[in-house]
């Protein structure tokens, strides 16, 4: 009977160790992935409802005010952020604008996740002299 020296009892453990280690690193990369997008879903809706507020204060007939907040709050939103995205726009003096967008899974148009990101912005009127 032959005695193996340790070297050729190990011979492979590396190998074994990795494989039983990728699921893990895989699942460490995606969740890193997904928490990226919840970041920039965020950043986002922000940018959105300042662009909408920017809009809205900007001096124009009343009834055009909430038309021209909501089309610049969708206009700088990318198309996957688009489609389910909702701005509302108010106020008199002090205008605000909310930006609702669903955080997607994975990759940009795809399902979206089980919860929604909220941007909100407000600015004082400006008024024409």
């Amino acid at each position: 009977m032959a005695v193996l020296s340790w070297r050729e009892r190990d011979r492979g453990q590396v190998t074994i160790e990795f494989l039983g280690m990728t699921p893990l690193i895989i699942l460490t990369l995606v969740l890193m992935w997904q928490f990226a997008l919840v970041g920039y879903t965020f950043s986002l809706a922000g940018n959105a409802a300042d662009e909408a507020v920017r809009a809205g204060t900007a001096v124009a007939p009343g009834g055009a005010r909430t038309a021209a907040c909501q089309q610049a709050g969708l206009d700088k939103l990318d198309g996957a952020w688009k489609g389910d995205a909702t701005v509302s726009c108010g106020g008199t003096g002090f205008v605000t604008a909310e930006v609702t967008l669903k955080v997607p899974v994975l990759f940009p148009g795809s399902i979206g996740f089980p919860f929604t990101v909220r941007g909100h912005a407000g600015a004082v009127e400006e008024v024409k002299h």
